[in-house]
């Protein structure tokens, strides 16, 4: 097995002309996961039953390591989005700060996104929890639905939750805004205020 310049996987033995072979799972997959290979046999079904052209390398994918606590990520490292001259800024909120984990007794780990710098666009996040796993997926649905810090911070999260941590810090995206200190505009007053 081996992959052609567009990453499709091709067959060793078997023509380039034999498009209508489809593989999924773990047997053409670089991620072992079995959602991933749920999604790849998803999109299998789709492409040669009804025509389809979606590959999985356009996918989102999350991960999870289910120790304790939880390791989870989606997206891009800060060390990947450089390595691609995409300029980052990090958001990172300590579990010790989210009540529901103080409550718990969970205050070990952080929830970390990046976003591309100067917009909201989320490029990635790592969250080190005791419940990661059932938090990667909001970040994994704004990233897919192009859904920014800006709006996540507008979302109500239920109270106490360790969730509560994402809003955490897409509240520290708005209140930074990604603009040096210098650059901020003052803050106006309304007029009724003034007096």
């Amino acid at each position: 097995m081996r992959r052609d310049t567009d990453g499709e996987v091709l067959l060793d033995g078997i023509e380039p002309a034999a498009r209508r072979i489809y593989a999924a799972g773990h047997v053409c997959l670089p991620h072992k996961f079995n959602d991933t290979a749920d999604a790849s046999a998803r999109i299998v079904v789709q492409n040669a039953l009804f025509g389809g052209r979606q590959r999985l390398s356009g996918l989102t994918i999350p991960w999870c390591t289910y120790t304790d606590p939880e390791i989870a990520h989606v997206g891009l490292y800060v060390r990947q989005a450089r390595e691609r001259n995409i300029p980052v800024k990090t958001f990172t909120i300590p579990m010790h700060d989210v009540d529901r984990a103080i409550a718990d007794d969970e205050e070990v780990g952080f929830v970390k996104i990046n976003v591309r710098e100067r917009t909201d666009r989320i490029l990635g996040a790592t969250i080190v929890a005791r419940h990661a796993g059932e938090m990667i997926s909001e970040i994994t649905l704004a990233i897919v639905a192009g859904i920014g810090l800006r709006t996540l911070a507008r979302v109500i999260h239920a109270y106490p939750t360790q969730a509560e941590a994402i809003r955490k810090a897409a509240d520290a995206y708005t209140r930074n805004r990604s603009m040096p200190e210098g650059e901020r505009p003052a803050m106006a007053w309304p007029r009724w205020l003034r007096r």
